[in-house]
């Protein structure tokens, strides 16, 4: 009897290869963050100045 299972594993091959891909990019992603000191913010000085007119709510008429 022939063994009926002759899977050699070629299906896995190309998740083994996403998973590489995967883990090569969080290695870099990692070395930047930690040797770089992550991405440094800039220091932007941001005035912001809101002038509004004054608005006045419309007169309640009575109701007699």
């Amino acid at each position: 009897m022939s063994d009926s299972n002759n899977n050699s594993g070629g299906g896995n091959t190309g998740l083994a290869f996403i998973i590489g891909g995967v883990v090569v990019v969080l290695a870099i992603v990692a070395y930047f963050v930690f040797v770089r000191g992550g991405m440094a913010p800039e220091s932007k000085d941001i005035e912001v100045d809101i002038n509004v007119p004054e608005v006045s709510a419309p007169a309640v008429p009575s109701g007699n």
